[in-house]
């Protein structure tokens, strides 16, 4: 997922109830000197790419994977009002808003009771009608333009699981005292994410040292992520898989470190409902201190 540039307030900060759009810094909707009548391309499917091929021996088609195109959400219906010796002030703030951006911005609506949802994008199109609405300080059928990459939606908050590596019970101590002294719990290397979207989500992956090996895998479909090198206390390895890098300490690239047993990175994904992962290791590798941590949102088409 896209990291922010230039926008200092967490995503959706500014939206506090439905009809709030929040792009980067500029928020719209009530309350603001922006109004809206339409958004566009928010409820809808994104357009998808087929990979069904026709039936050389038959009717019909045999079918192939859908891959979803970007997402291109429209505002459309946007009144600016403001006084009209500041009409120029409020135009010129959602034109500073809306300018040409490298990197994708955080868009957050929210519509109705199910709450705000997320994508990231960047405003591809504006359109302000320059007419008498400046004079009277009232502007009418002006419209915007965002594409998201990323066509899915994301619930704002991100989640996150983690384990430690698998460990049994110390059990009971003997000579037996009172209280009785069971131990500290043990750790099965168990983890339950729950994605409570319609999409698949891709997490990103933490594996903390000291460990050596670190693997993650999928135990409904047997998908794997295994990385052989050795990680110190003070290591942090991480998988983004929806970009598909591995990065170490958070600078140096160690993809190539990626075992024959690994699946492609982009590949790894948290499908709608439960998904039962389990952390390991190479044997010897034991240390209570490795852990691996996975973080995600919720996705939605």
């Amino acid at each position: 997922m896209t990291t922010t540039q230039g926008a200092a307030l967490t995503a959706g900060a500014l939206v506090t109830r439905p009809g709030h759009v929040q792009y980067g810094d500029l928020l719209i909707g009530p309350g603001t000197p922006y109004r809206w009548k339409a958004i566009t391309g928010w409820e809808e499917l994104p357009a998808l790419d087929s990979g069904s091929v026709a039936r050389a021996d038959a009717h019909g088609s045999i079918p192939g994977r859908l891959l979803a195109q970007a997402r291109t959400i429209g505002l459309d219906g946007l009144m600016v009002r403001a006084p009209r010796e500041g009409i120029g002030t409020a135009v010129a703030a959602l034109n500073r808003a809306t300018v040409p951006v490298e990197d994708e911005l955080p868009f957050v609506a929210w519509l109705d009771e199910r709450g705000p949802l997320l994508a990231y994008a960047r405003a591809t199109r504006r359109a302000i009608p320059a007419g008498i609405g400046y004079r009277v300080g009232v502007i009418t059928d002006a419209a915007i333009q965002w594409e998201a990459s990323d066509p899915r939606r994301y619930e704002l908050a991100e989640r996150s699981v983690s384990t430690t590596l698998p460990m049994s019970e110390p059990g009971i101590e003997w000579p037996l005292t009172w209280p009785l002294d069971f131990g500290q719990p043990g750790s099965t290397g168990d983890l339950t994410a729950e994605n409570t979207g319609d999409a698949a989500t891709h997490p990103v992956i933490e594996f903390r040292g000291p460990v050596d090996r670190p693997s993650l895998t999928c135990l409904a479909t047997g998908d794997q992520l295994e990385y052989d090198l050795p990680l110190s206390a003070e290591d942090l390895l991480t998988v983004d898989t929806r970009a598909g890098t591995v990065t170490l300490n958070g600078t140096a690239s160690r993809l190539y470190t990626a075992t024959t047993r690994s699946v492609p990175e982009q590949t790894f994904t948290l499908a709608p409902g439960i998904t039962n992962l389990i952390y390991r290791a190479a044997p010897g590798s034991t240390d209570p201190a490795a852990s691996a941590t996975v973080r995600y949102r919720a996705a939605y088409w």
